[in-house]
């Protein structure tokens, strides 16, 4: 293996070794948007980038661990980051875990942090969660942000 110095931006395939150093920014090409009480689809959860509009309180479930670790090519170790953005809405937005999704026990336990799963609405509406699979069907849920 070599070892090579870029300028710029850099994009690759099969990921890099060894440690990061700077400043890292993640972007998402793709968001999904879900502005009424629903089940978001696996779709719209594997943009890895939710937002909402909606004035009025909202509600979105995760799909099923089945669904949703089939779009994600889920097995046993999978960690998926999502982030939901209610910055642009009006009222609160809650998340809830559907069938073989739980919450994880850090969220159970301390409520008020890894298991807040109500977003403000305007400049502090953003959130992030973990899904953490446990198998190719259910997953774990925890508020990272």
């Amino acid at each position: 293996m070599s070892s090579t110095t870029f300028s710029g931006p850099v994009t690759s395939t099969n990921g890099f070794i060894g440690s990061l150093t700077g400043s890292v920014t993640a972007t998402h090409p793709t968001t999904a948007a879900v502005n009424a009480t629903a089940t978001a689809t696996a779709a719209q959860v594997a943009t890895g980038y939710i937002t909402t509009t909606s004035a009025a309180a909202t509600t979105i479930t995760l799909p099923t661990g089945t669904l949703l670790g089939a779009e994600l090519g889920a097995a046993q170790g999978t960690v998926f980051e999502l982030s939901i953005d209610n910055t642009a809405g009006a009222s609160t937005v809650t998340v809830a875990v559907a069938v073989n999704g739980i919450l994880s026990a850090a969220a159970v336990t301390t409520a008020g942090s890894f298991g807040d799963l109500s977003i403000a609405a305007g400049a502090t509406g953003l959130a992030r969660f973990t899904i953490m699979f446990s198998s190719a069907t259910a997953y774990v849920f925890t508020r990272t942000a």
